[in-house]
Order: structure tokens, then sequence, then C-alpha cells
């Protein structure tokens, strides 16, 4: 379990996961048992689960290390591109056989697939130094050992 935890997607769905629960149960207990007005817990609903999502992905999913400001200022960026990016997909499906709900269902996949990269190359970066270490490490060169040419050395 804990290898399936490290890789990165699995981490950044499970945040996404937790992002859209808060979205949904923060508009449900604001409107619902609170009486807020549905104007009013949608919004609220939505930028809390934006900013729990920013910071769990910063944090947990990507493990950044860049200026925080400049990572926000960028995420903020990416969500009015989604959000316009969304409202023309649901609308297109809108216009066709298809309905509103299935242009919702494709614009979560398709910012789901698209927001992972744009998080991991753009938004949350890795640092120069982390991927230069990556890279020495990958094209080490690998001596043979007594059992022959081309085994590995196994380091414990």
């Amino acid at each position: 379990m804990r290898t399936f935890l490290r890789h990165r997607v699995v981490r950044f769905l499970i945040v996404g996961g937790l992002s859209f629960a808060i979205d949904l149960g923060l508009l449900m207990i604001l409107h619902e048992a609170a009486g807020v007005a549905l104007w009013i817990a949608t919004p609220v609903a939505f930028i809390t689960s934006l900013v729990f999502n920013f910071l769990m992905q910063r944090i947990y999913t990507f493990k950044a290390t860049n200026k925080g400001h400049v990572s926000a200022a960028k995420y903020g960026t990416l969500v009015v591109f989604n959000i316009l990016a969304t409202d023309a997909i649901v609308l297109l499906f809108a216009q066709t056989e298809f309905t509103y709900a299935a242009g919702k269902v494709v614009s979560t996949a398709l910012t789901m697939v698209w927001n992972f990269f744009i998080y991991k190359y753009w938004i949350f970066p890795a640092a120069k130094s982390d991927a230069a270490a990556s890279a020495a490490v990958s094209t080490a060169p690998v001596e043979p050992d007594a059992h022959g040419p081309g085994v590995r050395n196994r380091l414990p």
C-alpha cells in the first residue's frame, strides 16, 4: 500500500477526490444545514476546495519547493482556463444529441488529464537540482561484477 501511495498520479487522484468531497460536502452543509443561500454557498465551497487542492497538490502530490506565490498565480490562471474550457465543452455537448451532463463528464476527464501535466511541469516543476540528480542516477555507467559482463552490481 505504501508503494501504491508513492505514485504521483495516485496522490494526484486522491487529492482531487478529496477536493471534490470538500466542495460538495461544504456546499451541502452550508446550504442544507446552515440555510446559506445557494448563490453564496456554491462559490464559498468551490473556493475552499480550490485552496485545499492547491495546498495539497503543492505539499503532498508534487512536494514543490518553488516560490508559493508564483505557483499560486499560475494555479489561478489554470483555474480560469479550466472554468472557460469546462463551460465551452458543456455548452457544446448541450447543442448535440448528448446532454450537458455528458459534457460535464468529458470536461472533468479532460481537465484532470491536462491538469496533472500542467501541475507537474508548469505550476509545481521539480527543482533543477532534483532533475539533474535524477538524470545523473539514470545515466550512471553500470560496472560488471565477478559474475560476468552485463550483470549489475546490486547495492543493498
